[in-house]
């Protein structure tokens, strides 16, 4: 675990957090990475995705996970979300070290805790949004009715339609819908306004900064914007598959308010 100690920074709320130390973040600790390594071997070279990583993520917080392409965001998230495995170190989520379970474990735990949300959205095109959410009770039992899902995103008036009806925004909203339905404890949200005009994105960025203030869902979104650093509780910044710097903001901005 880490602790705080003051820097000098642009914004002065907020607090650059000692990787050796303990974060100063408020609420149970969900995850933990301990010294998490993810390698590849290839033919005689060895390539390090992400190395020696140490962080925490308390529940209920809006996480951002920043840097440049290849920095090791979406391994860090991949890893995050049980669909990757760490070559080396610990993950623990609540308590439990992910590095140890088997495959079906694995399986088990992704469908009862992870929800994703995607760049490109990834619906099926030959069903409707109402269809689309409702393939989550084939994942998992006790899930939310996919009509309450799609009213939560602002989309009741949409379900019946397909995703070449509805504008992009609304198929992310709907690829939300589909994440929040599971009621998983983790929504992991990869670049989700990298296809969206400014406005559209800023409607989503508010709708998953809600999620975590009001539906205590734990939001981690990886992107390479940096503007979206301000909405966060805690801010993630990677570089060359290491963790640069971990940053807890104590009076985040609302989501409505950023601009890019």
């Amino acid at each position: 675990m880490f602790g705080k100690k003051k820097e000098q920074s642009e914004a002065e709320d907020l607090e650059i957090i000692d990787l050796d130390e303990e974060s100063g973040g408020a609420g149970k600790v969900l995850i933990e990475f301990k010294d998490v390594c993810k390698k590849y071997v290839q033919g005689e070279h060895e390539f390090y995705a992400l190395k020696d990583a140490n962080l925490t993520i308390n529940e209920g917080e809006m996480v951002v996970i920043l840097g440049p392409s290849g920095a090791g965001k979406s391994t860090l998230l991949n890893l995050l979300g049980g669909m990757d495995s760490a070559s080396s170190g610990h993950i623990l989520f609540d308590g439990d070290d992910l590095t140890e379970y088997t495959d079906n474990r694995l399986t088990k735990y992704r469908a009862e805790n992870v929800g994703v949300v995607f760049q490109f959205y990834n619906l099926i095109p030959t069903l409707t949004a109402y269809e689309n959410v409702a393939l989550m009770k084939d994942i998992k039992n006790g899930t939310s009715d996919p009509a309450e899902a799609l009213a939560d995103v602002g989309l009741a008036d949409h379900m019946h339609q397909f995703p070449s009806q509805m504008s992009g925004g609304e198929q992310q909203r709907t690829s939300i819908a589909r994440a929040i339905a599971k009621n998983p404890r983790l929504l992991l949200c990869d670049e989700p306004t990298g296809a969206l005009d400014t406005e559209t994105g800023r409607d989503v960025l508010k709708l998953l900064q809600d999620m975590s203030r009001k539906k205590k869902r734990t939001v981690v979104m990886v992107t390479h914007n940096s503007f979206f650093a301000d909405i966060a509780d805690t801010v993630i910044r990677v570089k060359n598959g290491g963790i640069q710097s971990v940053v807890h903001n104590d009076e985040p901005k609302d989501a409505s308010e950023v601009t890019w």
